[in-house]
């Protein structure tokens, strides 16, 4: 039987023919799913509803460090708050990234700040039209939790030193859906390359050297007093919990709804950013990781009586040459597997080169004893606790 395709023009004109109010001709409309665009993978942001935590990130993090899986946090020294893998969300989602205020001082100085990053690569960001004559608005959404009412700020940065910002006001402490459009800019284009083409951040806390700016809802020249323009959500004590899931960024000025998609999919898409070779974990509903892996990095060559070079694979194409990431500690971290002996080793492992696929990688790793030159074997993580990562992250 052959299948009948029916256009998007063809539904949207069904839904305006009927005798619906308007209001649900505009709810069937958004349900249809876009009626224009590309139906599948609208999302521009990958692990918007925090459900791969690779790092098994708990607790609090340094300034500008990645936790769940390409989310990042920035604070100023007075302003900590610890960031967690939750399973508190509205109806349909499995997790959302929780954040308690735990460095309060009890005021908001002038230059206090704290916010969570989201960077976007240029060369996902091309059907924008970014810089030129037929540049597209497009439409960020997100579900938010806040034990403080009051006014919040969002910041959209480009490459070229531009910037918009926009308001969300909170007004009460339930889970709430909140759509921001941003206007479509005709300048400063963005680059058709693996760098970043925009960065997001979700303001929590916001001193006056960020608000003190007029400029609200519009592109316009970075200035750091407008980042946070209008936020007014002061948090001044500690255990404030603040919620986040469901975060789109769409093509256009409408909000579709949340582009759930298996677990399998977003865990791919942010291996291209960090792959946790041993001791992480994708982090599913608070899930424990493995602290005592006994995994194989790779094949091993040894180079001297102590040191060996190693290939090992990656999962998927990496979006640069990674780094290591390493919170592996003990003194028996890495075993040589060979025909001659097996030997340990404390040291951490480096990356010398990936192949121009970014699909392996290459590195050494000293600390043994008793090898021979052009020995041959397998280097493997033998024990001690912490994960053996690679980063190619913005």
């Amino acid at each position: 039987m052959a299948l009948t395709t029916v256009s998007s023009d063809r539904l949207s004109t069904n839904v305006k023919n009927t005798n619906f109010t308007a209001a649900e001709k505009q709810d069937l409309t958004n349900d249809i799913l876009p009626l224009s665009g590309q139906i599948g993978n609208r999302n521009k942001i990958i692990n918007g509803e925090f459900r791969v935590n690779q790092r098994q990130h708990t607790g609090s993090a340094g300034h500008n460090a990645y936790t769940l899986d390409r989310w990042k946090y920035a604070r100023s020294a007075n302003t900590e708050f610890s960031q967690d893998q939750s399973t508190v969300t509205p109806d349909g989602f499995a997790n959302s990234v929780k954040m308690t205020s735990i460095g309060s001082n009890g005021s908001t100085g002038a230059s206090d700040y704290a916010y969570w990053r989201y960077f976007i690569e240029g060369q996902d960001l091309q059907d924008l039209s970014k810089g030129t004559s037929a540049a597209k608005a497009f439409t960020l959404s997100f579900y938010f939790k806040s034990d403080v009412t009051g006014t919040f700020a969002i910041s959209i940065l480009d490459a070229n030193s531009r910037m918009c910002n926009a308001n969300y006001t909170v007004s009460n402490t339930n889970w709430n859906r909140y759509t921001i459009t941003i206007p479509a800019d005709t300048t400063g284009t963005i680059a058709n390359s693996n760098a970043s083409g925009l960065e997001i951040n979700f303001w929590l806390v916001a001193g006056s050297n960020y608000t003190s700016g007029s400029a609200v809802h519009t592109w316009g020249a970075y200035s750091a007093s407008s980042l946070a323009t209008g936020f007014n959500a002061h948090i001044t004590s500690n255990s404030v919990n603040l919620y986040l899931t469901g975060v789109q960024l769409e093509v256009g000025s409408v909000a579709t709804e949340f582009e759930h998609e298996p677990f399998g999919t977003t865990l791919r898409k942010c291996l291209r950013y960090f792959f946790a070779h041993s001791g992480g974990n994708p982090g599913v509903n608070g899930s424990t990781p493995n602290t005592n892996p006994d995994t194989n990095v790779g094949t091993a060559s040894c180079q001297s009586t102590s040191s060996i070079s190693y290939n090992t694979f990656l999962p998927v194409p990496m979006r640069v040459v990674p780094s290591v990431y390493s919170t592996v500690t003990g003194s028996t971290r890495y075993r040589l597997n060979s025909a001659g002996a097996n030997t340990n080793s404390g040291s951490d492992i480096t990356i010398n080169t990936v192949l121009s696929t970014h699909s392996m990688a290459s590195g050494d790793l000293g600390g043994f004893s008793g090898l021979s030159a052009g020995q041959a074997g397998n280097v493997r993580r033998y024990s001690g606790s912490g994960i053996l990562g690679f980063s190619a992250e913005l």
